[in-house]
């Protein structure tokens, strides 16, 4: 915070930073990973900060969660049981319930005192936590995957923070590994895959390159806007071993039974293509 009531993100390696105006500091703690701390904003409606870094906000968390979600449930043939490891804010989730054909999906989050501050604080984003199909699970990810009967999920959604801390374990080989083994045949996996501006040479090529060493072959990055993280702009990564993520079922986006604020069929075609300085990034 500063002296005008501003909380600003500074992103150092980019000399960068994103401020928003603040009303009131509504919530801080320390979990058992984490701190977590929530404000009230003159603008952008409620804001999450974990370890000083913004994670979502009222106004603009649709852009993020669509992405994450509508894509990838869209280019699966049938997705019937949908996982997502983090997500504890519980945008992802609710977005994975509008699609009816889903019969399970399971948000397995580290910290529970995101998803408990989250219905306190987000309640919109919680609204489908009631939801028959819905199931949490509060602990380590990675294990739970590692866990998972082969070849018994459809969709694995990594909603994760930044590749430190307790997310640094999901951006490897070794997770990749476990995913693709929990994943049926036609499984796709899809990550966030952070600022094409400010990574696309480092951590998603990396990223990418450990998930092909993992046994995956088809690839998909998507950017999207996301005005509070660095450089506002972000993307998720599809990944999958045996059908393609270039392609998707256009006309049943086209027709979705349910409403989104940003996510359309026309959109999603258009940001499969990517900009000349990404494919030659992800070539090399």
């Amino acid at each position: 915070m500063n002296n005008d009531s501003f909380f600003t993100e500074i992103w150092t390696p980019e000399g960068s930073a994103f401020s928003l105006e603040i009303e009131e500091k509504l919530h801080e703690e320390q979990s058992e990973f984490q701190k977590i701390e929530i404000y009230r904003t003159r603008h952008w409606g409620n804001l999450m900060v974990l370890d000083g870094c913004y994670m979502v906000t009222d106004r603009d968390n649709f852009l993020y969660h669509e992405m994450m979600t509508h894509p990838v449930l869209f280019t699966h043939t049938n997705p019937r049981k949908v996982v997502v490891i983090g997500g504890g804010d519980c945008g992802a989730l609710k977005e994975v319930l509008k699609h009816p054909n889903v019969t399970e999906a399971w948000q397995v989050e580290i910290d529970e005192r995101v998803t408990r501050l989250s219905e306190q604080y987000f309640p919109d984003l919680c609204s489908s936590n009631s939801d028959p199909r819905a199931h949490f699970y509060f602990g380590d990810g990675i294990q739970w995957i590692k866990d998972a009967e082969p070849g018994s999920i459809d969709i694995i959604i990594v909603d994760s923070t930044d590749p430190v801390g307790p997310a640094e374990g999901l951006f490897n080989k070794a997770f990749f590994e476990t995913c693709l083994r929990a994943l049926g045949d036609n499984g796709i996996l899809v990550q966030q895959s952070e600022s094409p501006l400010f990574h696309s040479q480092t951590i998603i090529r990396d990223m990418i390159a450990e998930m092909r060493q993992a046994g995956f072959c088809h690839f998909q990055t998507l950017p999207f806007p996301q005005p509070i993280y660095p450089s506002g702009w972000w993307s998720c990564t599809m990944a999958s071993k045996n059908v393609s993520v270039n392609e998707f079922r256009y006309d049943h986006a086209q027709e979705k039974v349910f409403a989104t604020h940003y996510y359309n069929a026309d959109l999603h075609r258009g940001a499969m293509a990517l900009p000349e300085f990404m494919k030659r990034d992800l070539e090399q």
